[in-house]
């Protein structure tokens, strides 16, 4: 955990500094952000299973490589999951994580921003929901998640002169969230962020 903390703070220190050599590059930036999540998981590569309605807030730091490129590193608590629905009623599957996303953002015009990249997550909850008809599943069960996730985002937005950002970003999952039948997490996010 400490070399997870260490390499995290060094890749803040990185981004911080990327561009002090060139005043023609935007100045780094980090703030807040926070939004509505829609996750689902696809089981065995299957069709995704129906959504979580839940949020992710966190901290985000942002380095000009050049005027139209940059990198962004976030720190971020997203809750995901998903549901399970039939006749009988409705599983719910809650899984909140701690989600480490590095972005590359591409600026078409000064506003206008498009982003992919890697995520590496940690599961810090998980919790099953049954309502009192749903019997597919034992009620005493838990499904323990993997304590590591992995994936990759994409996504894009919009982004003021004055630093206030609307974006939307879609999670593809690449690690399996439990041993068997291969599920990954899938999910949208819709997000607010205020550089500060």
């Amino acid at each position: 955990m400490k070399t997870i903390i260490l390499s995290i703070l060094l890749t803040f220190a990185f981004i911080f500094n990327t561009n002090a050599q060139d005043n023609d590059i935007p100045e780094s930036n980090f703030g807040l952000k926070g939004g509505y999540n829609l996750a689902a998981v696809s089981f065995d590569g299957d069709s995704e299973t129906g959504q979580r309605h839940g949020f992710n807030a966190g901290i985000y730091a942002e380095s000009f490589i050049t005027q139209g490129a940059a990198l962004q590193i976030e720190i971020q608590y997203s809750q995901q999951g998903y549901e399970i629905k039939d006749s009988s009623g409705t599983f719910t599957q809650k899984l909140d994580y701690i989600n480490v996303p590095l972005m590359l953002k591409i600026y078409p015009d000064n506003n206008f921003f498009l982003e992919v990249g890697p995520q590496a997550g940690y599961a810090v909850s998980h919790k099953e929901e049954f309502d009192s008809s749903f019997n597919v599943f034992d009620t005493s069960q838990e499904f323990e998640p993997e304590s590591f996730d992995w994936g990759f985002n994409f996504g894009g937005g919009f982004k003021t002169n004055s630093g206030v950002s609307l974006g939307v970003r879609y999670h593809l999952g690449m690690g399996s969230i439990y041993e068997e039948n291969n599920p990954k997490n899938r999910g949208w996010q819709f997000t607010l962020a205020f550089d500060l």
